[in-house]
This record gives structure tokens, sequence and C-alpha cells, in this order.
């Protein structure tokens, strides 16, 4: 006996069934569940009125003026008062790829109906944010965009919507989950990142025995995958903590192009792949790098050491936050000026401290932290040991869960205000009293600041607790006070 669900995964065929079966299912639910659609659709100039409305069609078909017929998997459409935005939607699932042609005839249909925007879903990923489809005829000032979503991106603002930012209402929050647990099923066609690509086994044997050819394609093929494992890994972290992990990319690497050149050049001249990955909150930046010439995985980050503090107590301050960690993490203590770093594994620093300091040299500057596994060699995961995917995905999540998430950076103390010492002046019992001149009034300060004046015939009405008779001298009379 199995509990009903709202989107069912039996009796799935084939693949182009499995790819109807997602689309509806993911219209449906953005047209139902609005913080959803608003998550995704926002950015791509919908309204985000929490009471626009979404339309959502599957199986649409267009007439073009060349009397060609096309049709999209889906159409969205929101609006709000007077405003109306509309994109058109082509799906792909399993191991499917976009093909621009299909795209371009999308984009040309798009242009006729007014439509502002084609989305393309699939689980390609796409290196350094760019659309996985090459040749596409869309330039950067066309009125309709494209714009691509992995099934891995789709799923990670579902989970992030629905257990992190919250869904008010019980039943469309329901629904959210049951459209999660489907595109979570293996029948749904929703594959997760799980295969280097045909050319692994090449270039990582290529590296090893040093008979990589520049020219050869296989870099090309290596270095994309191992960026959208990058991207990948944000995707999944973002549906883990709830917020939004981005892919870090030098400012030199930013255009796709650019990126890949990188990428091939490091595999070429030091058999390494490397990338950066922000979590916000999270105390640094996570490097990762897979050296395959010495088949290790290895994740750093890097923090300031207080300022406040000297080398042994700079030491204890890090190690005191590590209490989680896995004690083969290396520390690296970056003395000011100094070329070269002290180094020692947690267990030996939290034994003794001065193993991270290097000729008594006590002006630590900076930490560098790194956890070093084995790199699985196959090229899937899922296979008798671990693939090399698997070993990634692995060393990524034990270095942020335990050291990175708990680690907390170290911050300056606030500036105290100086305060100049006040004197108390107001005359104790048994004390004598000031002199003060002919013409002007006595003047007595108490600690609070307040002056009280006695003069003339001025009565005793003071607050303090103590009685006293006193005489002051004014002139050639006296003029006698009682002060209660």
């Amino acid at each position: 006996m199995q509990r009903a669900r709202l989107i069912p995964v039996s009796g799935i065929s084939g693949n182009a069934e499995a790819e109807q079966r997602a689309t509806s299912a993911l219209l449906a639910v953005m047209s139902t569940v609005r913080d959803f659609s608003n998550e995704i659709l926002g950015s791509l100039g919908a309204s985000r009125a929490s009471k626009a409305i979404v339309e959502t069609f599957i199986e649409v078909e267009i007439k073009l003026a060349n009397g060609s017929k096309v049709r999209p998997d889906g159409l969205i459409r929101v609006s709000y008062g007077k405003s109306e935005w509309t994109a058109l939607v082509e799906v792909k699932t399993g191991s499917a790829e976009l093909g621009a042609d299909q795209l371009n005839s999308y984009l040309a249909a798009a242009k006729e109906v007014g439509a502002d925007e084609v989305i393309s879903i699939s689980n390609e990923i796409g290196i350094a944010g760019a659309h996985p489809t090459p040749g596409l005829k869309v330039r950067s000032n066309s009125r309709v965009k494209v714009q691509h979503f992995s099934w891995s991106r789709v799923l990670s603002i579902a989970v992030q919507c629905k257990e992190h930012t919250g869904v008010d209402d019980p039943e469309q929050c329901w629904i959210l989950g049951e459209l999660i647990r489907y595109l979570e099923h293996p029948s749904s066609g929703v594959t997760s990142f799980d295969d280097m690509g045909p050319s692994w086994n090449e270039v990582r044997d290529g590296v090893r025995q040093g008979t990589l050819l520049k020219t050869s394609d296989a870099l090309d093929n290596v270095a994309t995958k191992w960026d959208e494992l990058t991207r990948y890994l944000a995707l999944r972290l973002s549906a883990e903590t709830g917020v939004s992990v981005t892919q870090v990319l030098p400012r030199t690497e930013r255009d796709p192009k650019s990126r890949l050149q990188s990428l091939r050049s490091d595999l070429l001249d030091n058999g390494q792949m490397s990338s950066q990955i922000r979590v916000p909150g999270a105390a640094s930046d996570m490097d990762i790098s897979a050296d395959l010439r010495s088949g290790q995985i290895v994740v750093e980050a890097s923090i300031d050491a207080p300022e406040d503090k000297k080398g042994r107590g700079s030491v204890g301050w890090l190690t005191r936050q590590l209490g989680d960690a896995p004690t083969d993490l290396r520390i690296e203590a970056f003395a000011k000026n100094a070329r070269t770093p002290a180094s020692a594994l947690l267990e030996a620093a939290i034994s003794d401290s001065n193993n991270l300091i290097t000729d008594g040299r006590s002006d630590i500057s900076r930490f560098r932290l790194s956890l070093y596994r084995n790199a699985g060699k196959s090229r899937r995961s899922g296979g008798r040991s671990p693939g090399f995917i698997t070993t990634v995905n692995s060393v990524v999540d034990d270095f942020y869960q335990l050291v990175l998430q708990d680690l907390t950076p170290w911050v300056r103390s606030a500036p105290k205000v100086q305060r100049k010492p006040e004197l108390d002046t107001f005359p104790q019992p048994g004390e004598p009293l000031r002199q003060e001149s002919e013409s002007s009034p006595v003047l007595y300060r108490r600690a609070d600041d307040q002056e009280r004046s006695v003069a003339g015939d001025v009565s005793a009405k003071a607050e303090d607790k103590y009685q006293d008779d006193v005489v002051v001298q004014t002139g050639s009379r006296a003029v006698e006070h009682e002060i209660t």
C-alpha cells in the first residue's frame, strides 16, 4: 500500500513522457505557489506583486509568419494590472540536450507573438553562468532574452523556498513539497550532476603521463564539466543552507571563453583545476582544487589572525573553534612579511601551539586551513568505488560542515568613550563651606552635576538626609540657612 501522491512517478514509460510530466508538474506548481514562481520569474522581469496572476500552459502551438509552426513545451504569462510578461518554455529531461535550431525557432516565435523571454530547462548547467547551448542567435541588446535553468537550480530554489524562506499557505507548502518529492525521484528524469563526461579518462591519464595535447578537444570537455560541477556544488549548498551560494570568478574569467581558457592552461601547465565558492555569512570563501597528477582533492579557506593576540594566543583562538574538525586538517600560520608559513595538522597544533610558530615569530597575520582527500578515479558516481564527483562532494561537505560553518572571524572591539573623572565638591557633614565673593551666590556642585544656588533668604528645602546650621557671610551681615 502506498500513499496517494499529487504528482505520481509510476507509469513513466520513457524520456518523452518524463519530459511532459515534469513540464506539466513544474508549470502547474508555479501557477499555484506564488512564492515559488516569484523566486524563478521575478529576476527575469515578471511582476513580483503577490496578487499578480500567473497562468501556465503546455503544448502551445505558434504559427509563424512564414507558415511554419512551432510547439514549445510551455508558456507562462504573468499579469498585474495593465502589465503583462510572457515567456516560452522548452524542457529536456534525462540526458537529452537542448538544440540551437530549436531554441532559435522559439526566439523567432517569441518576437512574433510579443513574448519577453525564452526559458530553457534541462540537466545541463553551463560554464561561467553562460547558456550551455552554443549557436544561439541572441545578443545582449535583443528585446527577447533567453534564460537557462538547470533542473538542479530549479530543485534548489524549490527547497530553499519551502525549507528556509517558507510558504505561508499550508496547502501551497504541501503542493511545493510534492513537486520536490517528484523531482528528487530517479524516474522523473531530473538527475544530479554525476558524470564528468566521455573525455574524463583521457584527460586524467594524459595529465599523469604528460601526454596531453594543447589542441585536444578533451581538455575543453573536462574543463567545462569541472565548472559545471562547481556550480552544482553551489546550488546544492544553497538548498542545504537556505542562502544563495555562488561561484566566485576573477574579473578576467567572467567571460565563458576566458574562463575556459584559464582552466585549459591550468590543466596543461599544472595538472590542476580550481574554483571558488562563497557562502554568505561564512568566515571565508572556499577554494576547491583537483590535482590530477597527485590524485588529490583539497578544499581551503583563509582567515585573518586576531590583532589583539600574539602567536600562542592566536593559535589557541583558532583551535578552540575547530572542536569538530577532522584531526588531519592542515593549518598554516603566516607571520607578517614571512615567505613561508609554519605548518602543522590540527592534532599537533592542539597539543602544542608552538608547532605553528616559526623561529619565535609571534606576529601571526593569517591562517590557511586545508583538507586533503584522495580523488576518485571513475567519471561516474554510483559505482563500486567512489567516483571523482562523489569524492569532491564529500570533501566539500566535510570542510564546510566541520570546519567553516562554525568558524567566526576576529572582529576589532568597539572603541571606548573616554570620560574625564568628576569631582564631588558638595560639602559633606562636618566640612567647612567655601567662601564666595560678596556679589555672587554660593554654588555647591553635587556628584550628579546638579547645581544649587543659595542666596538671600532661601529657605531650607534641600534633598539631603542630614541637618546642619550653615552660616554664610555676605558683606557685613550673616544669613542663616537651614539645610535639610
